[in-house]
């Protein structure tokens, strides 16, 4: 059986909030993973912790499981180019901003990963957070929140990807602060927002999901 393991950012370091986060990985790629088995395949989310974790286990698991398709799944953290039409350039892109040793947009320092341009198919980014794919589907998150959530707080563009992770991240908590929920925590809520949301519509606004959602259908395609 032909194996794909995704690492991905995120779940914080206590196993059981990893195992909810996976959950919700696995609920929003349900038919990733539906087709997966079709083709007597298996996908699996691996949810590390911090975005240095998934690196490394992501690293490991291409010397410890070559023979497995391994992919890597982190937040972009700050801007990036926009996508261009060729699928092999956006690759480029991804490992050229992940490469970037200062950061950009208020970001900091860089990540300064030594990726190989052979492995720039395999590595994918939540631009320019998770939260962006969670407020992509606003019907989702006021029917989760429910009364009190102020669903006109949430970000307007249509290109979700162009939106500051601050204001991303400011905003959906102001739409959420009134709830009986509480305000939106990555802890409290991100495992139960992914299992909620429609991928249609997170592939709308967030053409680097689409990008990687197409690549789990090729990979389970061949």
């Amino acid at each position: 059986m032909t194996e794909i393991a995704v690492y991905v950012e995120g779940g914080g370091n206590d196993r059981s909030q990893k195992a909810a986060l996976r959950q919700g990985f696995d609920s929003l790629f349900h038919q990733e993973k539906s087709n997966a088995r079709e083709q007597r395949m298996s996908l699996t989310f691996v949810c590390c912790g911090g975005r240095q974790e998934a690196f490394e286990a992501f690293k490991n698991a291409m010397t410890s499981n070559a023979d497995r398709i391994n992919a890597l799944l982190v937040d972009s953290e700050g801007p990036i180019a926009l996508v261009p039409k060729d699928k092999e350039q956006d690759a480029v892109i991804r490992i050229a901003h992940l490469r970037q040793t200062q950061g950009a947009g208020g970001r900091g320092q860089g990540d300064g990963w030594e990726i190989p341009n052979n492995l720039a198919e395999r590595v994918h980014l939540m631009v320019q957070c998770m939260e962006a794919w969670i407020v992509a589907d606003p019907d989702a998150l006021a029917n989760f929140y429910k009364q009190e959530f102020k669903r006109d707080k949430l970000p307007k563009r249509i290109n979700l990807e162009e939106e500051p992770k601050a204001d991303i991240c400011s905003k959906l908590e102001e739409a959420s602060g009134k709830t009986s929920k509480g305000a939106y925590g990555k802890i409290k809520h991100a495992s139960k927002l992914l299992a909620a949301i429609d991928p249609e519509r997170v592939a709308d606004r967030c053409p680097r999901f689409r990008i990687f959602r197409e690549w789990l259908s090729e990979s389970i395609g061949a």
